[in-house]
């Protein structure tokens, strides 16, 4: 049981969405929502509160009879649930909800507690709302997404529940729950925040640090399988350069090829003296894609880093409008509500995950090309050349999928259109941004997974199975297990989605 208290950070994140750890709310955290809440209720008397007793966005200008007010929340909630395309995914849905509930937790929400209990519930018990990828600008928060969990936090709409699509009504009936209730302000402050973007992008960092372990890993394989000289990931070379990514990833290089029987010297081999040829049979330097894999990977890695410290201050930010603070016993009208900080971490990482598929793309042409490697059969087919086609036809997949990350990469973050009467005359399309990031995301998994098979029917294609690293083994037996070495052509999808899957849950 994970105890959420004073500050939530990725690790306890992720292991709550991926791993379905429960968790409950300390007593400090019921408390100072409690307190927020009491303080508004209070404070609201005989005052102008935008969203308590106005009107929303331009229409802030009308007054809202009090007998109107909780009516008015209703309304909200209910006008602004219009999304639809894709619904998103449910461990998209997942972080979403968590991310809402810690940023509610704060106490700078002046909400009651029936919000956290309900949200507690839906994500313990695995419930996940119907929320579509289409509708959010990102600026006054996820404003239509979140509006599909305020529906059905109200009771109505619709969920995922065990594998089905059903009535809210339905599900809380099967599982004894109740609906909140509205009090002051509770469809503002759950639709009025950035948390659909950051639960999202939350599981695109961690998604894209797996995409970077098995980049390196599968390049890693690709210096073995070429029998490269081991100076261009060396501690020598690298930390001669300053960026902590180039040095790490150059360091799990070295770690993972230390067990290789493959790896080559340069000082046994070119600095002897003893070559005297003109035209070196072997390559002196080797392709970028082999050589410079700490420089391209450097920066990833540090995107990544980045990307993950911007996501753990979001989640343990109060990002609604207005701010109660009872510690200075006031109310702060302003635009915290706005995502920007997301939509420009979600374009750079997938820039970054966009440029890792390149590298992987790059890597195969590599492998596929054996006019460039020298090593392989043509398209690394193990049967006969002409009448078998070995891995040809997945090529076109991986060429195709990394195009289209190439066109999915152009900013949301420098995309704003003014809406809401030009009330929201410029917005962070983070939400976009963060749906659009997981597309590229998942799109890498699709391109590796062929890069995967592809080394698995080289090593076969060189005898190296017992000559690789202990890590190149490891995923090479992994491998086999799902397609075992092939010289007949084989009907390749399904074996591909349980490569991708096995890179994505591994």
């Amino acid at each position: 049981m994970n105890t959420l208290n004073e500050y939530l950070n990725l690790k306890d994140f992720t292991n709550i969405i991926f791993n379905n750890e429960e968790f409950c709310l300390a007593d400090n955290v019921w408390n100072r929502i409690e307190e927020s809440f009491e303080f508004l209720k209070e404070f609201s008397t005989n005052k102008i509160i935008y969203g308590v007793n106005t009107g929303f966005g331009p229409m802030a200008q009308y007054r809202i009879e009090e007998e109107d007010c909780i009516k008015l929340q209703y309304n909200l909630i209910r006008s602004h649930a219009s999304g639809i395309g894709q619904p998103l995914s449910p461990i998209h849905v997942k972080a979403a909800i968590l991310a809402r509930l810690n940023s509610l937790s704060l106490g700078y929400s002046g909400i009651n507690n029936t919000v956290h209990s309900l949200m507690k519930a839906l994500i313990n018990k695995n419930i996940t709302p119907l929320i579509f990828a289409h509708g959010g600008v990102g600026a006054s928060g996820d404003l239509v997404q979140l509006a599909h969990l305020a529906l059905v936090l109200i009771g109505e709409g619709e969920v995922f529940y065990k594998g089905e699509r059903r009535a809210t009504k339905e599900v809380f009936e099967i599982e004894g729950l109740k609906p909140i209730e509205i009090k002051i302000r509770e469809g503002l402050s759950l639709m009025n925040g950035t948390s659909v973007m950051t639960g999202i992008g939350i599981v695109n960092w961690a998604q894209s640090q797996k995409l970077l372990n098995w980049s390196v890993k599968i390049s890693c394989a690709i210096n073995e399988l070429v029998s490269t000289y081991d100076d261009h990931y060396s501690y020598e070379l690298n930390n001669s350069k300053l960026h902590h990514g180039q040095r790490e990833i150059a360091g799990k290089m070295r770690d993972y090829l230390s067990s290789s029987q493959l790896i080559k010297k340069r000082e046994e081999h070119l600095y002897t003296g003893k070559n005297q040829e003109k035209i070196f049979k072997d390559k002196v330097q080797e392709y970028y894609s082999i050589r410079c894999v700490p420089q391209i990977l450097g920066p990833i890695s540090d995107t990544i880093d980045q990307v993950g410290n911007i996501l753990e201050q979001e989640i343990n930010s109060a990002n609604d409008n207005p701010i109660i603070d009872v510690k200075t016993k006031q109310v702060y009208h302003g635009g915290n509500f706005h995502g920007d900080y997301i939509a420009l971490e979600m374009d750079k990482l997938k820039l970054v995950i966009t440029k890792l598929t390149m590298l992987s793309e790059r890597q195969l042409n590599y492998l596929l090309n054996s006019k460039i490697n020298e090593l392989l059969p043509p398209f690394v087919n193990l049967g006969k050349l002409g009448f078998n086609f070995g891995m040809q036809g997945a090529q076109f997949t991986a060429t195709s999928t990394t195009a289209e990350n190439q066109a999915l990469s152009t900013s949301m973050y420098i995309h704003s259109i003014p809406n809401n009467n030009d009330n929201q005359d410029i917005v962070s399309m983070g939400t976009n941004a963060a749906v659009l990031c997981s597309k590229v995301i998942e799109n890498a998994f699709e391109v590796m997974a062929i890069e995967l098979i592809t080394l698995a029917q080289a090593i076969d294609a060189l005898g190296y199975s017992d000559k690789v690293s202990d890590e190149t083994k490891a995923w090479y037996k992994e491998v086999r297990n799902i397609l075992p070495v092939f010289s007949d052509d084989q009907v390749l999808y399904p074996y591909i989605q349980k490569v991708k899957n096995y890179l994505m849950d591994s």
